[in-house]
């Protein structure tokens, strides 16, 4: 038998209703969190992959889930993410962010999506950063 989740999302009846992820949420019984460094858009040999932001975010996300992978653990425990994008146009993060979304499905854990000027590789348009929770 599989040991439920130790992730509670939390929604608020109070708050803004038809928001794509959880307000908050409460890690239950942990022993063991992850912080993962900014997922990047990086291929196999360290370049950063061309493409638009929701190409970029794609290639984010196989990374992020790799390194969760080598600790242990995966999308489902993740806790919180934050998502940046290097645009101040709502349309480039709103392309980020469902790419995102569609990576984590129905487990849609806290996140913030940031707009922000520059990120650290060249060409580098999207990087999410994640907090894990294990039993």
């Amino acid at each position: 038998m599989t040991e439920p989740s130790p992730i509670q999302l939390i929604r608020s009846e109070t708050l803004a209703p038809g928001v794509l992820y959880a307000y908050a949420a409460v890690a239950h019984d942990v022993r063991r969190l992850v912080f993962t460094a900014g997922a990047c858009p990086l291929d196999d040999t360290g370049a950063t992959v061309d493409g638009d932001v929701a190409a970029q975010a794609d290639v984010v996300m196989q990374n992020l889930r790799t390194a969760l992978r080598a600790a242990g653990a995966d999308l489902s425990d993740v806790v919180k993410t934050t998502v940046y994008v290097a645009s101040s146009r709502s349309a480039d993060l709103v392309a980020a962010w469902d790419v995102v979304r569609d990576h984590f499905g129905d487990h849609d854990a806290p996140s913030t999506l940031l707009g922000v000027a520059a990120l650290g590789y060249p060409g580098q348009l999207v990087e999410v950063e994640a907090i894990a929770a294990l039993r």
